[in-house]
């Protein structure tokens, strides 16, 4: 049974492809490149995608679907999909088509899921910010994390660094993050984190493998170094678990905000690819919220909020800083999405 496609879904998947090809990642642009092609030949995924509700670009309905076809791989079903993921044949069409004709139902249930990539690698982006906050204020860090979803970032004091030639963090972890730098090298400091914790709608838990397998379905398929980081960082989180609450952010973040700041501390709120997914009635409450809790900040319990956002047209992810007392808004870098590059600006 073929279906048509609504244009929004159809054009979705082909900025996606052209995306991941501009990312680096050819084989993830060929696989939803041939997901357009052939998302006839699964009728209930076609019905989703066609008929989704809101913003497919904002709901990353491409990763999305990329995500459903890389863990149906690593399953190893159908045979022909995971043949072509281990670069057995380059029959994308065939490899899409009997994917949705035998894992429609697969497809379309995992789509309906939230994105949880969890990526890693931009933890070195916030670290940078931090060590920013840490040399304006000489204050350890008292981290408060937006859609931390495994709260893999909430351990990034335990992650090795090289920013720029910059080293920092835990010199002994296993994860190293070492993206292309451009530009000055930020400022050394520790990062000396006093309390981590972390709120999403939907928490993952690092130590099931339902979570591991999530995770990792998320990863794309032609860039196995993020794959072992994510790994390590998983390994980790299962002996050093982060503190994640399932809760509305909003009305968590303003329970964390109203609690007594201890002074000499800096409270810090950190958000990596979270506004992508708010209306914009969510995203002035935000705004509304940190001002409030801006100005009750002083030199002696400062507030800080470090973002690594797309723009509002998406042409680039931007890392920027506001400092209260001030409000003052620096930007402090240009990024790769998943943080393989820093564009230093400072």
């Amino acid at each position: 049974m073929n279906m048509i496609v609504q244009p929004g879904g159809r054009t979705e998947l082909r900025r996606q492809s052209w995306r991941a090809r501009q990312l680096g990642s050819p084989f993830v642009a060929d696989v939803l490149a041939a997901a357009h092609r052939q998302l006839g030949h699964g009728p209930r995924t076609a019905a989703l995608i066609g008929g989704w509700a809101g913003d497919p670009a904002a709901a990353a309905l491409g990763l999305r679907l990329n995500a459903a076809i890389h863990a149906l791989a690593r399953r190893g079903t159908p045979p022909v999909l995971e043949a072509l993921f281990r670069r057995s044949h380059d029959d994308f069409d065939a490899a899409r088509a009997a994917a949705f004709e035998t894992e429609d139902r697969f497809i379309a249930n995992w789509m309906r899921g939230p994105t949880q990539t969890n990526e890693v690698g931009r933890a070195a982006a916030l670290a940078a910010a931090l060590m920013v906050v840490r040399r304006a204020t000489g204050m350890p860090a008292e981290l408060l994390e937006v859609g931390a979803s495994c709260g893999l970032n909430l351990n990034l004091e335990r992650y090795s660094y090289d920013l720029g030639g910059t080293v920092a963090g835990a010199a002994a972890s296993p994860v190293r993050i070492a993206p292309l730098w451009r530009g000055s090298s930020p400022p050394v400091e520790p990062l000396e984190i006093v309390s981590a914790r972390g709120v999403d709608l939907n928490p993952l838990d690092p130590r099931d493998q339902g979570t591991r397998d999530r995770l990792m379905a998320y990863v794309w398929a032609d860039q196995p170094r993020r794959a072992e980081r994510l790994e390590q960082a998983l390994d980790i989180a299962r002996r050093e678990v982060p503190d994640v609450e399932r809760a509305d952010a909003q009305t968590w973040l303003a329970d964390r905000l109203a609690e007594p700041q201890a002074a000499g501390s800096c409270r810090v709120i950190i958000h990596s690819m979270v506004l992508q997914y708010l209306d914009r009635e969510a995203r002035r409450a935000f705004v509304t919220m940190f001002r409030a809790a801006g100005r009750r900040a002083c030199a002696e319990r400062p507030l800080a909020r470090i973002a690594f956002e797309w723009d509002r047209p998406r042409r680039e992810v931007r890392l920027a800083l506001t400092s209260w007392p001030g409000g003052s808004t620096q930007l402090l870098a240009l990024c790769h999405p998943y943080g393989d590059w820093i564009d230093w600006r400072m």
